[in-house]
């Protein structure tokens, strides 16, 4: 049975990262930057759900 307080992948490696002039960031902060930036546009471009209309005609 596995420990509880075990991780699901394997922490004990070094990084990857990704260099681009004088930036340098891991691939997973890259990931989690791109997920944030692609869930803002999303937020600014999606229409809002309206609520049902409270008006019935009469």
């Amino acid at each position: 049975m596995a420990s509880i307080d075990a991780a699901p992948i394997d922490l004990n490696h070094l990084g990857h990262y990704v260099h681009w002039g004088v930036i340098q960031i891991s691939w997973a902060n890259l990931i989690v930057i791109l997920l944030m930036v692609a869930l803002f546009v999303a937020a600014l471009l999606l229409p809002f759900p309206k609520g049902r209309d409270d008006e019935r005609g009469e």
